[in-house]
This record gives C-alpha cells, structure tokens and sequence, in this order.
C-alpha cells in the first residue's frame, strides 16, 4: 500500500453526494477560502492538481477548491496524531457544517479520521501499529463495525526466511483508512473503485504555497534535510538467497 492523505471536507451535508455533483470550482472562492483558514499566512496561487492525485501535496503546500455547498482542502498540516486537537480555527470554520478530517500514512500504516458537526467533534479515531491507538473519541460509525467486530483481520505476508510475528492491531489501518475514505468522501486511493465512486480524478483543486512569516523559512528546512541525508551512511543493500533468506550485497 502506498497511499497518503491529509485531507479535509467542509460540507453543508452527505460529502460524497455533494462532490458526485461538483464542477468546476471558483478561484476567487477558494483565495477567500484559503484567507479564511489562513489568515496570518502569506498565500501565493501556483499549479494545481485533482483530488485523486492532491490529497497529499508537499509540505508547505496545499492543493484546495471551493463550491457552493463544499470545500476541500488537501494539507500536511492537518495530519495529526490526535484529531480533535485541528486547530480551533479550522474548526470554527465548520460552524454550521459538517468538517471530515482524514488522514493516512503508508510508511508507518497509520490512519486517523474524524468527523464535527457544526463544530461539535462527534467521532475521531486514530491508530498505528506502532502507537496502538492513539484517540478514540465517540461511538464508531458504521463502516467501522466490521473492522473492530473480527470480521476484516490483519493478513500480513513474512519476508522469505522469516518468521511471522503477531501485527500489533487486530486489522490494518490502511485498509479502515480506505473504507472510512469512501464511507466519509466517496472515493478510495487504492483498491477496486464501485460504480457510484466519487470521481476524484476529475474533480480539479487548486494549488497554493502557503508560509507563515513566524515560523522557519521552507529554503532553511530544506537545507536542513539535504544535511541530515548527507549525514546519513551508505545504505544496505540486500538480496535473496537461494534459500530465501536476505543476503547483505555490496554498492549502491
């Protein structure tokens, strides 16, 4: 599974029937979308992308639409352990509307979701093998049942030679991660797409580079990370052996 998101929805109702009938979004809309959520930022237009391919931009940018009735926003910012801590202003934002928080992370199968009906949080739910679970807050929504009922269990494949430990959760965040996507959005980022999905790939956002003056400037954090990947040793490199196991090569 390789799928990330950072995402959120601000909708009048049902998010995936308001997206099913959405067409091309307004720039201005959304610049005073975007000054809304951001009002101490310094917002500058730059390419955009669709949903399907924009719900995780780089860091410091943010790929967003606005139509009568819903607006999306695709973040980093908003991927945080703990979902009913978004902060109040985005939440404000959402007064008298329905706000859907989802976020996913490939690398370390963790997933959160969240959902606030006018500005009241009424289900958040957070989870990593590596942190267990990290926020549970409200009654599980529907789509959920299976998941924590036994019914959809964890199915992890062993590297060759190796013995398979127990996964540290009783089903894969991913695979809730891309229910609650199609359950919450109405579109999914990997799997088998359903005849009613939401087609994300035709839903166009626009992108913005966004930088607050009070915090670190992007060139000095890049900086910082070209170091940090400089500081690093040679990676290793490995390849199976005639008995499957792993066999540490040499090079790059």
């Amino acid at each position: 599974m390789g799928a990330k998101t950072g995402l959120l929805v601000y909708a009048d109702g049902d998010v995936p029937e308001l997206l099913r009938r959405v067409g091309a979004a307004d720039l201005c809309r959304t610049v005073t979308m975007m000054r809304r959520l951001h009002p101490a930022c310094e917002i500058e237009e730059c390419g955009g992308s669709n949903l399907s391919e924009g719900v995780y931009p780089a860091n410091g940018t943010v790929y967003a639409a606005a139509w009568p009735g819903v607006e999306v926003v695709c973040d980093q910012s908003v991927m945080i352990g703990a979902p009913s801590e978004l902060p109040d202003r985005l939440v404000a934002a959402s007064a008298g509307r329905r706000l859907v928080l989802h976020a996913m992370h490939s690398v370390v199968d963790w997933h959160a979701f969240a959902v606030w009906e006018d500005g009241r949080l009424v289900r958040s739910l957070s989870l990593s093998p590596d942190n267990g679970i990290i926020e549970n807050i409200g009654e599980p929504l529907p789509f959920e049942q299976p998941y924590w009922a036994g019914a959809r269990p964890v199915d992890i494949v062993p590297w060759p030679g190796e013995e398979e430990e127990p996964y540290a959760l009783s089903f894969h965040p991913l695979d809730l991660g891309e229910d609650s996507l199609r359950a919450l959005c109405g579109f999914i980022q990997e799997g088998r797409p359903e005849p009613d999905d939401v087609d994300a790939d035709a839903i166009a956002l626009f992108g913005f580079h966004v930088r607050d003056p009070r915090g670190p400037d992007p060139a000095e954090q890049e900086a910082e990370q070209r170091k940090a990947v400089a500081a690093m040793g040679q990676p290793r490199c490995y390849k199976l052996g005639p008995d499957g196991s792993l066999i540490e090569t040499t090079g790059t």
